[in-house]
Parts: structure tokens; sequence; C-alpha cells
């Protein structure tokens, strides 16, 4: 009797913030759960699919590099998930610049022998113990905590000049280290996230015009100066340049989307995921839309509208501007990283190598895509209606 008692507190403190037990929180927003787990659901079948060739030309196991995503990405991210849904987000104030730290010492270890690795062109990981992992992935949302305890921290103070110039002397850093990777991907999603942020606590549109003004002469003159990001713009206007050589992937893309016709060819059926660089990564979009379709993209993809739209009802309802604040930073985030990969697929921007989130291989995106929906579920616990 006993034990069963316990057993039913264990259940009980388990499933506690999916029913709202405890005075003054509700339950967590389960249309956000829905949401996310289909997501992710759709997104291992997609991965299963898109990178059956390519584990098995590497590894003689089709299954290989799913299994790598449910180890090192589904599984932490559940339990670190769990974790921020249960930790009480007003505690984060406590420890603001311990983030803002963390993430400036995170994008300098990856230039240490000892921790740092390469892949491709860029130096973006670090490799511990034989785990590696993409630090730049947690910085975004490190920055997002960061900027919303602050700005919360700070309140009017946002529109004074010395608060402008340290919000830019904080973006100058994280963007020296991040073009010195070089990662502009990312770096573009940090500054516009970052302004978004701004913008919603109260900035000046001087100031805030001042600042987009500036990012995009910075972004200009880094693509004028980098032969690599220019050839990428160069096909971006005309995906025939150069169609065997910087043109490929935009070209194998966009025949990948458009054989898929209104239905698909089936899950497991692309042709053209043997032929895309990053099948399973960046490209892996056109390879859902290949198998599956444009009426089945469009389903799919209103999940991510879905996403974004309980994220700005949760930041409405949120119970203090810091929540409103965090809300509106991690929603703006995962929203610009679908668009920007799926524009990149379909030729409405330039290709930037950012994943697609709970879909894309790679453990680190997932894991910290995990953490920022046990955030927003967890601010929708306190929230005001």
């Amino acid at each position: 009797m006993i034990v069963k008692r316990r057993r039913n507190k264990i259940l009980h403190w388990f499933f506690q913030p999916f029913v709202g037990a405890k005075r003054g929180e509700h339950q967590a927003d389960m249309t956000l759960l829905i949401v996310v787990a289909c997501l992710i659901f759709f997104g291992l079948i997609f991965l299963s699919s898109a990178s059956s060739n390519l584990a098995f030309y590497k590894f003689g196991d089709t299954y290989k590099l799913l299994k790598q995503q449910i180890v090192h990405g589904l599984l932490p991210g559940l339990v670190l998930f769990y974790f921020a849904l249960r930790l009480d987000y007003h505690i984060y104030k406590r420890f603001i610049y311990f983030f803002l730290a963390l993430s400036f010492l995170l994008l300098i270890l990856v230039f240490l022998t000892n921790f740092g690795a390469g892949f491709g062109t860029a130096n973006s990981w670090i490799v511990i113990g034989g785990l590696a992992f993409q630090p730049s992935e947690l910085v975004k949302l490190l920055l997002i905590v960061f900027l919303a305890i602050w700005f919360d921290k700070i309140g009017e103070q946002i529109r004074n000049k010395k608060t402008v110039i340290f919000f830019l002397v904080i973006l100058a850093l994280i963007s020296l280290l991040l073009i010195k990777q070089p990662d502009l991907g990312t770096l573009v999603i940090i500054i516009l996230v970052a302004l978004a942020m701004f913008y919603v606590a109260g900035a000046r549109l001087l100031h805030l015009g001042s600042i987009l003004l500036a990012a995009f002469l910075a972004f200009i003159a880094l693509v004028i100066t980098a032969p690599y990001r220019m050839n990428r713009v160069r096909t971006w206007f005309n995906p025939n340049l150069d169609p065997q050589g910087i043109g490929w992937q935009i070209q194998q893309s966009l025949i990948a989307i458009g054989s898929g016709g209104w239905f698909g060819t089936g899950l497991g059926s692309s042709k053209q995921k043997s032929y895309l660089p990053q099948p399973a990564n960046d490209s892996i979009f056109a390879v859902i839309a290949e198998e599956i379709g444009f009426v089945f993209s469009l389903l799919f993809l209103f999940l991510f509208f879905a996403l974004l739209k309980k994220g700005f009802q949760i930041a409405k309802n949120a119970d203090d501007n810091f929540g409103k604040l965090l809300a509106i930073g991690i929603s703006v985030w995962l929203g610009l990283q679908v668009f920007i990969n799926i524009a990149g697929m379909i030729q409405l921007a330039p290709l930037t190598g950012v994943p697609l989130p709970f879909v894309s291989l790679g453990g680190t995106n997932l894991v910290v895509s995990l953490i920022s929906v046990g955030i927003l579920a967890n601010i929708s616990r306190h929230a005001n209606t």
C-alpha cells in the first residue's frame, strides 16, 4: 500500500506540469506540445528517408544517421525539455551575466585546438570526450535569455544612447566571433532576433533603423569580400550559373521540389537525395517536397506556422515583460530559421546552411530547439489566462 502511494506521488509529480496542480500555475499549453510532437514525429520519418542513401554509403547501415539523431539529439533533448518545463523561468534572472559570458566562452572555444573542430570550411564545433556539438546553436538561446533579462531590467533606459552603445558592443563581439568561424547564417539570425527583441522592448525607431542600416551595409561588405559568399548570391539570382559547380545545390534542390508535383513521389523514393549536397541537413526540405509533394508539404509547413502562432500567443499572455520578451525571442528565432532554410531551397533567398528545426540532422540543433520549447511551455504555465 505504501509502495503504491509512493508510486502515485511520483507519477503525480512527473505529470504535474501537464495538469497544472500547483497554485499560480496552469497546465502547460497542450497545443504547443502536440504541434512540437508532430514536428518531431514527422521530422524523424523524413530524416530516415533523406539520410538512408548517405548512411548506407558511409556506414553500411541505412538507419545509422536516424539512430544518431535519436541518441544524440532526441533523448537528451527530451530530458532537457522536461527540465526547462519544470524550472520556473523567472530563476534565469539570477544568472543574467552568466548567459552572456557562456555565449562568448563557447564561441571562443571553437578556435582552441584542444576543443575546436572544423567541418568543411567552417570551424564551428567543440569536441569534448568524443562528443561534438555546435556552440553557435546554443548561443542563439543563451543570447535570447540574456537580452530578455537585460531589456526587462533596464526598462525605459533602453531608449538611452548608453544602452544602445552597450547593445551594439555585444552584437559586434558576437558578430566578430561568428564571422571568424565563419557562420554567416547564424549571425543573420542572431542579429535579426536581437533587433526584434530590441524593438518589442521599446527601443527608439531611429536607433533601430540606424542599426538595421549598419547591419545591412556590413552584410554587403561581408558578401563582397568573400568569393564563396558572393557565389551564393550570384547563383541565387541565376541558378543556371555554373550548374556543375557553384549552382549545383540550388539546381538539384529546384529539380527535387519540381519533381514532387502535387502529391509527391512517395516516401523513400526521392531520386535527388543521391545528388543533393547535405540531403539530411540544410537540403532536407527539398527531399521532403519531392517525396510528399506540394499539398502535403504545405500541410507540414502549417505545423511550423502553428508553432509560431502559439509562441506569439504565449508571449501575449505572459505573466510579465520578461516572459513576453523571452517568448518573442524564441518564436522569432524558430520562425526565422524555418524561413531562411526553406527560402534557400526554393530560391527566395541565398543558401546559408541553416538547419530546419526538429527535422534536419544535428543533435545540437534538436536539443536546443527542445529546450526552447520547454521554456515556452513553462512561460505558458504562468500565463495570465
